[in-house]
């Protein structure tokens, strides 16, 4: 996910890089609540005030206190555990293990690679990502990279939901749970990510309701932030929120872990 921002006191210019922390932050000073470095002025709904609040974490987050992550109220966090057909967040294995002892509902998920065939790249996010109960489904997270050194093809649409098709298959029969997807805009109208379906998304919108952005499209979450700041957290982290209440998040949990 990618955005510039201006920001007053020690940050003036901040460069928030793409791909749920597929590239570093910049350094924010550590907050006693939760938080924004640079907020949007939203027209109706306020993602922050939804009752049910997460984060996602890759490696670039650094060294994370999960005690405090969970005492800020926070409810879930996606952690970054593969890429492509051969990488591994480092960070990965310790946030997994650090989330679920501070009590903090957490998923795993893999960012695509455009360049490797899609059952290569389930298989290593199988072979990485643990299937343990209580867990979140696994999360897909597929967008366009055209800051990747190695990879910034842009395969035709019908390409691209074939791959999604295929992960999603052998992703699901594995863990027992259909991955959720993650995207931005504009992959989703590039490759009409509206025709899949039986599909559940993640939506990145970070400055209008994911209705205007996306319009039509049903989502279960909204990445609204890119520039979070959390307890516990050293750096610009982003925001997410669940769209519905707490009653409803029960529910989802029970319907959706693993």
């Amino acid at each position: 996910m990618a955005s510039f921002t201006r920001q007053s006191g020690a940050l003036v210019l901040v460069l928030a890089l793409a791909a749920c922390g597929s590239a570093p932050v910049p350094q924010a000073a550590t907050p006693d609540h939760l938080s924004d470095a640079d907020p949007t002025r939203w027209h109706g709904t306020d993602p922050a005030r939804l009752p049910v609040q997460g984060i996602d974490l890759a490696r670039f987050q650094g060294i994370v206190d999960w005690p405090k992550i969970k005492a800020a109220g926070l409810d879930f966090a996606w952690l970054k555990a593969t890429e492509g057909g051969d990488r591994v967040d480092p960070a990965f294995e310790d946030n997994w293990r650090g989330a679920k002892r501070a009590g903090v509902a957490r998923g795993a998920y893999h960012f695509y690679y455009h360049c490797r065939p899609a059952h290569e790249q389930a298989a290593w996010f199988i072979r990485n990502a643990p299937r343990e109960a209580g867990a979140l489904p696994p999360v897909l997270d597929i967008e366009w990279t055209p800051d990747s050194p190695t990879c910034t093809i842009r395969p035709d649409a019908a390409v691209v939901r074939a791959g999604i098709a295929e992960f999603q298959r052998i992703v699901a029969a594995h863990y027992g749970q259909r991955p959720v997807i993650y995207t931005t805009v504009d992959f989703w109208r590039d490759n009409e990510l509206g025709q899949l379906r039986g599909e559940e998304f993640w939506l990145r919108s970070v400055a209008a309701p994911p209705s205007a952005i996306y319009p039509g499209q049903s989502w279960s979450f909204w990445q609204f932030s890119a520039t979070g700041l959390v307890p516990g957290v050293a750096t610009l982290t982003d925001r997410n929120a669940f769209n519905g209440s707490k009653q409803a998040w029960q529910a989802w949990l029970a319907a959706r872990s693993q």
